[in-house]
């Protein structure tokens, strides 16, 4: 129902539904007292908190605040840290007001909360090892690299890197090994957080496309040719890869490029027929640079004819990685069977599915997202061995769905424990080296109460827990997984904003991530405020406005996660300058009033 402006409460009025407020804190307490008694000791006062939190939380404050900012009251809009004592306080003093006297001392600290989350802060996520003007941690994925280039991650500490995280879903434990080595040698205590992959639900693999590689030259606005194309031929063999560099494409070949001599000319058809000719512009023992104008189609197994001399065979190239062009009105057949599927632009497209749970909970009518939600459809059959959906929304040129590419079935309830056969296999090295594990896809009380179970088997209580909350199941489920939480000793949450966005909606992921942030608060549990932070700059080296922006909002969690990309240095010591400039503004829901030079009336 829409709010209605309410009118201002008489002062009766006022106290009345105050302590019927009161009343209904102190009924959620005596109903939730076994939790709160399960919870480990340190944590009691945060559990009671969070419980009287979602109690008040389920009343419509508004007409409530409005009169209390008539009287010039506190309208109970900081309340998370301390909600009961916020409430005491402020009925105490709509008493005084009632009776004509001055009010009591107030009952309880107001701000003993936001001392017990900077405890729990400092013993779940470390210390802040850069910036003096910021006390917002730094999380930093390791890319692949990190795990040979100990240059690297020294670059990545000095920028500001608070927090290394580990991606189980990616590499093995020998290259993590040397990951969390790097990481022990920085200065500081930089702390080490290890993600369990959790269910996988992808697109299965496509049938592997053509080993070409396509070169060619650059044109301006008239089609005329500004730059020709440059390849560099090298030796097979040579441990150097096909690919395209800032200067030129290798290529890798088989014959006798010894035999080039610069101002050569090679003759060869390209993987269409077309005829084309290539100039040598450089050439020694290993390796030939040629130019051309025309745009050249190179494949494997194909032979280049440099006069006289003997054939060059061109070598072993990547297949050109294939995908099923999807439109809206299209029907997307997902499959049980993993085998690679035909790349086609039909209008049935099949694609496997890597999960098989969900073949048997999902239901006609439920929603399917494809790539991030990318692809919207509905699902409209269901049989032991195939989901058919149809696609209602795929963009206006449709979408291009490759393998790998993430299933979101935000409808469905699927059952199965959020920690896989391979995250309990990997849990014994985590516990090992790591100071966190963040349990992915966590949905339920019984999922945190298995990776506990888990950890305590392994006798990791030192061991940090971060929830995952990527599932609207997890996002409703938060203050229940959260009491379970607090049976262990330290405890964070990681906002998964992507996956989030997809399950819930971009239109709600603002108002969802605020939600979380006040449940935390109340809980006392630091956050990680993740997904795409800076992730323009760490791609591309340049960052668009709104990510800047975003960037500075982030300064409301107690970490801020970036993923990796080649710019990833320069994304860290930007998001270091970013929350160190944000730090004097903003401090959870409030805002500080730090002088401001900008502004000058003289």
């Amino acid at each position: 129902m829409e709010f209605q402006r309410a009118h201002v409460l008489s002062l009766p009025e006022l106290h009345a539904q105050l302590c019927a407020l009161r009343d209904s804190l102190y009924a959620a307490e005596a109903a939730a007292v076994d939790q709160i008694a399960a919870v480990q000791p340190q944590h009691r006062s945060s559990a009671r908190n969070l419980v009287h939190y979602v109690a008040i939380r389920q009343h419509d404050l508004r007409p409530l605040q409005i009169s209390l900012s008539a009287y010039g009251l506190s309208s109970l809009g900081r309340t998370e840290s301390e909600v009961l004592s916020w409430l005491l306080t402020v009925i105490e003093t709509v008493a005084a007001m009632l009776e004509g006297r001055h009010r009591h001392e107030i009952w309880g600290a107001l701000d003993s909360g936001d001392l017990v989350l900077e405890r729990n802060t400092m013993a779940t996520l470390g210390d802040v090892h850069s910036s003096a003007d910021r006390d917002t941690r730094i999380m930093v994925t390791m890319p692949s690299e990190a795990a040979d280039d100990d240059a690297l991650v020294r670059r990545m500490g000095a920028a500001g890197m608070d927090l290394a995280r580990i991606n189980c879903a990616h590499d093995d434990e020998t290259a993590w090994s040397r990951m969390v080595n790097s990481v022990r040698e920085l200065p500081g205590d930089v702390l080490v957080a290890m993600d369990l992959g959790g269910p996988k639900l992808r697109t299965g693999p496509l049938e592997a496309g053509p080993k070409v590689v396509k070169v060619k030259p650059t044109r301006n606005d008239q089609g005329v040719v500004t730059e020709p194309a440059r390849v560099r031929f090298v030796l097979e063999g040579e441990g150097v890869e096909a690919g395209t560099t800032e200067i030129e494409t290798v290529i890798p070949v088989r014959g006798k490029l010894s035999d080039l001599r610069v101002g050569d000319q090679l003759k060869m058809r390209d993987a269409r027929g077309r005829r084309r000719k290539l100039q040598v512009v450089a050439a020694n023992e290993t390796a030939v640079v040629v130019t051309f104008d025309r745009t050249v189609y190179f494949e494997t197994g194909q032979q280049i004819q440099p006069g006289a001399l003997d054939a060059i065979t061109v070598g072993e190239l990547p297949e050109v990685r294939q995908h099923l062009l999807v439109l809206a009105g299209d029907e997307i057949r997902l499959q049980r069977e993993m085998s690679p599927q035909p790349a086609h632009t039909t209008r049935v497209h099949r694609i496997g599915c890597s999960l098989e749970a969900a073949f048997s909970d999902v239901r006609p009518g439920h929603r399917a997202l494809f790539d991030d939600g990318k692809i919207e459809g509905l699902v409209r059959e269901v049989t032991p061995d195939e989901i058919v959906v149809d696609v209602v929304r795929a963009g206006a040129a449709g979408v291009k769905l490759r393998a790998e590419k993430g299933i979101n079935l935000p409808d469905t309830t699927l059952r199965i424990p959020a920690l896989t056969d391979d995250d309990r296999s990997h849990l014994p090295f985590v516990a090992q080296h790591a100071d966190m594990v963040n349990l992915s896809f966590v949905r339920s009380r019984e999922d945190v109460a298995d990776l506990i179970h888990e950890l305590e088997q392994l006798g990791a209580d030192r061991l940090a827990i971060t929830l995952k909350i990527e599932t609207e199941p997890g996002f409703m489920a938060l203050p229940q997984m959260l009491l379970e939480a607090m049976r262990w000793g330290e405890v964070g949450v990681m906002i998964a904003r992507g996956d989030l966005a997809v399950e819930l909606g971009f239109d709600r992921l603002a108002e969802v991530q605020e939600e979380i942030l006040w449940v935390c608060e109340a809980a006392h549990v630091p956050v990680i405020w993740a997904t795409q932070v800076l992730d323009s700059l760490a791609r591309t080296g340049l960052p668009s406005r709104a990510e800047v922006t975003d960037a500075a909002m982030s300064r409301r969690a107690e970490a801020v996660m970036l993923n990796k990309g080649p710019f990833i240095v320069e994304a860290i010591s930007a998001l270091d300058s970013i929350l160190s400039r944000m730090g004097g503004h903003v401090d959870k829901k409030r805002s500080l009033m730090r002088p401001l030079a900008s502004f000058d009336l003289s």
